[in-house]
């Protein structure tokens, strides 16, 4: 089984090569001129924070499975980052955020190194910090920790380079 997601030109069906383009190989048609372009994967994530604590999701499926994790996920076509973030908070913690600054962008690697695309990470707060989270989606289980509380078993550099910060920031004050 080749390497290439694509095999065959989208337009006109020929079979596609692997030539030079603007100093990278590139999927294209030689007869009718067609290049794949591969569009990186784009995901976010919230540094949700209410009373000195920030709300974390054990991740229910891979990658990460039963390791803890910011809410997050993947955006859809033609969705803004904010909305994509609200989207995903709702689904795997039950609550409404107001999404804040950006606090990092991060790369997303797989396991053998190679780049998927970016994690962007946003400071939010609940919108009402009475509402207890309820996992679902990805999660099996959503809840708030404080700064000295958090689970070691984190899943992703963003997470762990995240809370490192905001335990440093919060354990200072």
């Amino acid at each position: 089984m080749s390497q290439h997601l694509y095999q065959f030109c989208p337009r006109c069906a020929h079979a596609l090569e692997d030539r030079p383009f603007e100093g990278k190989m590139r999927r294209t048609c030689p007869a009718c001129g067609f290049i794949y372009f591969p569009d990186p994967k784009v995901a976010v994530v919230a540094l949700i924070e209410a009373d000195a604590r920030v709300l974390l999701i054990r991740r229910a499926v891979d990658p990460g499975r039963g390791l803890w994790a910011l809410p997050g996920g993947y955006m859809d076509a033609g969705e803004l980052p904010d909305a994509a973030l609200r989207r995903e908070v709702a689904e795997e913690a039950g609550i409404e955020i107001v999404v804040g600054a950006l606090l990092e962008i991060f790369p997303m690697v797989n396991g053998a190194g190679r780049s998927l695309g970016i994690v962007m990470a946003f400071h939010a707060r609940p919108l009402d910090p009475l509402v207890q989270p309820i996992a679902g989606d990805d999660a099996d289980t959503a809840a708030w920790f404080a700064a000295a509380e958090t689970p070691s078993a984190l899943a992703f550099d963003s997470t762990q380079r995240l809370l490192a910060r905001w335990q440093a920031r919060v354990q200072s004050m």
